[in-house]
């Protein structure tokens, strides 16, 4: 029998008794959401999980309350607040923070796409990517796990297998050969996993289906090559950055190219020397690394879910928002946490507060710390929704709400951004039409002069430096008008949409004929909603945008 845990429980089959079944539901919605793409039908989730519809029906309720998903015509969608499960993993492991410029200037240097992984038990799992934006790129994304055999960084990490490590790895690929289990990657034929010990013991196999042999020769050089394990034309030289406290693989670096590109012997001779000075770089970030500063941690929300149960009754799975809200408790300065501190940053109570952590250790989402009365969030915490959004964009991100404000004012809305290298224009990025006979009607990709609109005045009014007195005016308002000037009887108000620094990225405005509005009544009638729409895109965008890169277009 293993041994037991910080919790105290055994290792028994099935779900301990004290485990959080709501909980456990809840998770099974998400991961379902998430391996789909973000988007499933209640129907689709109840085939997808074995749940009854009124299960799915107040899991997805609940999860829509918390803004995790939201409904959108039949089917539910992940929301970007769902990332701050993920964004907790990522902000608590501190390697993103510290690496990321590393991974991202590598991929400027050699135009190629670059990864940061870790190790999820027998498989690897993707905390970075820096992707080229090309015709033919790679399309994994950050939260994607892959197996180990598959992979260079699998081989790297397999060096610092046990046997315990290898029985996993073994049973695992009997049980899927071909890999089912891992979406990411395509199906492929069983490989041969017989003969372990042989394998482990040779050196100069040159067999790339042998696991086995290549983690020895990733032993013995200290880098790894896939050459198209994953699937034809794919090729990646992976490099092992490692932990100064302890020596052993904190993740594993990678560039990855396409045969078309770079062959094999290309990636040994031409991308290998410049990748290892690239990790020897991120070593010494994490030699000089300051201890972490611990930020806030979330307050409250314990009494948020007791509030949403009284408003929606038996609708509203208080068990799953509470158990919910225990992976935000952790993030940097609080990657190893004991229950009580658990308790106390969620506003649990401990008996509650300690079933949740049971239920996550028994699902692989939590594990003992270093110090085992503590906890630490593992990767697979990344399963919850992360991989579905990790490659948005700002339209995106904004699309929804523009639809709601639309509804709510019965007026047309847009976001806009100033158009890349001019300066001067603006071109409009997404929008929600109004069912009105007469409506403005500005096409998605359109480009306007900056100096005739709303949306252009608001972003300028953001330039450094000293500005034209009306800019000044309205950097200092917050909000930009403009009347007729683009074409009689069109009037409209913008406000900047902000990014994680503070820098407007975009502007959001509503758009409404002369007849209908006085200025002063867009003042009154549509700035508030307004405001409070933007506010709701800059919270998506700064949760989303905390660990990737959302692009504004």
């Amino acid at each position: 029998m293993p041994p037991r845990t910080a919790l105290d429980q055994d290792a028994v089959p099935g779900p301990p008794a004290e485990a959080v079944a709501p909980l456990m539901r809840g998770i099974a919605v998400l991961r379902q959401l998430t391996e789909a793409g973000g988007t499933l039908s209640p129907s689709a989730l109840e085939r997808a999980t074995g749940l009854a519809r009124s299960t799915v029906d107040r899991i997805t309720a609940t999860l829509a309350r918390m803004g995790y998903v939201r409904p959108d015509g039949r089917d539910i969608v992940l929301t970007p607040r769902v990332m701050e499960l993920g964004n907790a993993y990522l902000a608590a492991l501190r390697l993103p923070a510290l690496l990321d410029a590393h991974a991202d200037a590598l991929a400027d240097e050699l135009d190629e796409s670059v990864s940061l992984a870790v190790a999820d038990l027998d498989g690897v799992r993707f905390i970075h990517q820096a992707t080229r934006r090309r015709a033919m790129s790679v399309s994994f994304r950050i939260g994607d796990l892959l197996p180990a055999e598959r992979t260079a960084p699998g081989a790297l990490f397999a060096t610092e297998w046990d046997q315990v490590d290898w029985t996993r790895w073994q049973t695992r690929l009997s049980a899927d050969p071909t890999n089912v289990a891992f979406p990411a990657v395509p199906p492929q034929p069983a490989i041969q996993s017989t003969d372990l010990t042989a394998s482990l013991d040779s050196t100069d196999s040159t067999d790339s289906t042998d696991f086995g042999a290549r983690v020895a020769q990733a032993r013995q050089d200290g880098w790894a090559l896939d050459d198209q394990l994953i699937e034809p034309g794919l090729v990646a030289v992976s490099v092992p950055v490692r932990d100064p406290a302890t020596g052993r693989v904190a993740c594993v670096a990678s560039v990855v190219s396409h045969t078309s590109r770079h062959t094999a012997a290309d990636l040994r001779t031409t991308l290998l020397p410049r990748l290892r000075a690239a990790v020897a770089a991120m070593e010494a970030d994490l030699r000089q690394a300051p201890p972490p500063e611990s930020g806030p941690a979330p307050s409250g929300l314990a009494a948020w879910t007791t509030a949403s149960k009284h408003e929606l009754g038996r609708e509203f799975i208080e068990s799953l928002a509470r158990g919910l809200t225990v992976p935000t408790a952790f993030g940097e300065g609080r990657s190893a946490l004991p229950l009580t501190e658990v308790a106390r940053a969620t506003g649990l109570a401990r008996a509650t507060a300690r079933r949740a952590l049971i239920t996550y250790e028994h699902l692989g989402l939590v594990t003992t710390g270093p110090d085992p009365r503590t906890f630490t969030l593992t990767p697979r915490v990344l399963d919850l929704g992360f991989p579905a959004l990790s490659r948005t964009t700002l339209p995106r991100l904004a699309a929804p709400h523009l639809r709601a404000l639309t509804d709510r004012l019965h007026e047309p809305t847009a976001l806009a951004v100033l158009a890349p290298g001019t300066g001067t224009e603006i071109q409009y990025t997404a929008g929600a039409g109004a069912s009105r006979v007469l409506t403005v009607d500005i096409a998605v990709g359109a480009r306007l002069p900056a100096t005739g609109t709303s949306l252009g005045r608001v972003l300028l009014a953001d330039a450094e430096g000293p500005l034209p007195p009306d800019l000044a005016e309205i950097r200092a308002r917050g909000y930009a008008l403009a009347d007729e000037e683009l074409e009689s009887g069109l009037r409209s108000i913008a406000v900047p949409v902000r990014d994680r620094t503070g820098r407007a990225v975009a502007a959001v405005n509503v758009a409404t004929h002369a007849a209908r509005r006085t200025l002063q009544n867009c003042v009154t009638d549509l700035l508030p909603a307004l405001r409070a729409t933007a506010d709701h895109i800059q919270t998506d965008l700064h949760t989303a945008s905390r660990f990737t890169h959302v692009p504004p277009s």
